[in-house]
């Protein structure tokens, strides 16, 4: 297993081969996203690296991580930028976009956007990004129909035609405008309350939603200041997806800090938006609900932040996703991969349907593998486990911990989905693993779901 490998052999072995491909993701949807994340919160982190400038290379830094680790990590950041070169190269950026998606790594942009007081263009000083709006401009911009408003709608929709491109490839996208917006060092961040900061968010999603753009998950983001006022940044539960932390002041979040994030997240997936210091394995068992992380840019090779022994140990770990260790539903709430065989478990045992029965309310057990037809299963392109024509079920839809799994006829219902985090088999609906019975290896063992614990007897291999 590659995570049990000494970290020479992973390298030598990237060396020589590169990092190996991943199973292209299919083209899915903001929901599926959504509901991914929240499947593995508490259970996985998947790692991420931004590409800052030049657009014109958007894979710089992703490279760097997989000539330090052998892995490609499992989100790829991008910016649509704000100098001329990197606009005029937005189209490359958003390209590789697709093709990050389609080879397996989760797509995260953010926009570090011009003021709407000048062009489309500008640096990054007092009169760009770090530019201040006085209050009357503000007032102005946050008003439908005055100048500045109308101004800003217009820089919005200069994204328009990337973030279509991305809807037509089936690509949902963790949009983070507006981002650090409890802090001031930008022109639009700082201003707490209903018509500071996050109603500029507001109008930021109201405006991509109106032009018909279904694929993009909203991600709300402050920074690891003041953490106690966040929630005057709160644009509201309706608006936000996922709510992410960027982590500037401190090297990595406090026990505060994340419990600051799940108050104000209030069962939404969390993420670290942006990280200098790759977070530690102890940190991620003492946080778990981290979804992922995004190490920005450079820092991932910066002294003062990190070495590549702590990367890799991160990147190493078995609760620690990178590309090709999970897949995200397709459109059609699937997303699995078509082949047909036996899904093998604990002890090398098989998922086995009881006496090959075909009634509905059938018991699926763990059996010794014998090749028959009721261990033969189909991981069906619509997330489902089939075998015998007939659909692994989780009983009633319950969600309780022993919840035994059946056959039953496949009815497109959420209990009968199933997504491969890792080695585990996540049912979104419920948010919990597909699970042998007391950890026994025996015979006949009821399989059951179970909250996620990364135990052998929640460990699954699918058929290839």
């Amino acid at each position: 297993m590659r995570k049990a490998l000494a970290v020479a052999a992973i390298l030598l072995a990237a060396l020589i081969t590169g990092p190996a491909p991943a199973q292209a993701f299919p083209a899915s949807t903001r929901p599926a996203l959504v509901d991914y994340l929240a499947s593995i919160s508490g259970q996985y982190t998947i790692t991420g690296q931004h590409n800052r400038e030049p657009n014109s290379d958007p894979t710089k830094w992703t490279r760097v991580a997989q000539a330090v680790t052998g892995q490609t990590p499992g989100l790829w950041g991008g910016d649509f930028l704000f100098a001329g070169s990197d606009v005029n190269a937005r189209q490359t950026m958003v390209s590789e976009a697709i093709r990050q998606w389609q080879g397996g790594s989760l797509v995260a942009l953010t926009w570090h956007m011009c003021p709407p007081t000048v062009g489309s263009t500008c640096g990054w000083d007092a009169g760009g990004v770090l530019s201040h709006l006085t209050d009357s401009q503000w007032s102005q911009l946050v008003t439908d129909g005055s100048a500045l408003n109308t101004a800003f709608r217009n820089r919005l929709a200069e994204a328009l035609p990337y973030l279509r491109q991305l809807q037509s490839a089936g690509v949902p996208v963790l949009f983070r405008p507006v981002h650090e917006m409890n802090e001031g060092w930008s022109w639009w961040g700082g201003r707490p309350g209903a018509n500071g900061s996050r109603k500029l968010f507001q109008i930021v999603h109201d405006y991509y939603v109106g032009q018909g753009l279904a694929n993009l998950v909203w991600v709300w983001n402050v920074k690891d200041t003041n953490m106690g006022s966040i929630a005057d940044y709160w644009p509201g539960a309706s608006y936000v997806d996922v709510a992410t932390l960027d982590m500037w002041v401190k090297l990595a979040p406090s026990t505060g800090d994340y419990q600051a994030m799940l108050n104000v997240a209030a069962g939404k997936p969390i993420a670290l938006a942006e990280v200098g210091q790759v977070p530690s394995v102890a940190l991620l068992q003492a946080q778990p609900r981290w979804t992922y992380f995004m190490v920005w840019a450079e820092y991932l090779q910066d002294p003062n932040y990190n070495t590549n022994a702590a990367v890799q140990n991160t990147y190493f770990n078995s609760r620690v996703l990178v590309r090709g260790e999970f897949t995200v539903p397709g459109a059609t709430t699937g997303g699995g991969s078509g082949a047909t065989g036996p899904v093998t478990g604990l002890a090398g045992k098989c998922l086995d349907v009881a006496a090959a029965g075909t009634a509905n309310g059938t018991k699926i057990q763990l059996y010794t593998c014998n090749g028959g037809t009721a261990q033969t299963w189909t991981v069906g392109a619509d997330g489902t486990l089939r075998a015998l024509g007939k659909c692994a079920d989780v009983t009633g839809g319950i969600n309780a911990d022993g919840t035994k799994v059946q056959l039953w006829d496949c009815n497109g219902n959420g209990h009968q989905q199933w997504v491969r985090t890792g080695r585990t088999l996540v049912n979104p609906e419920t948010g919990k693993c597909l699970d042998a019975t007391g950890q026994s290896s025996a015979d006949g063992t009821q399989i059951q779901i179970w909250t996620c614990n990364g135990q052998t007897n929640q460990q699954w291999t699918l058929p290839a």
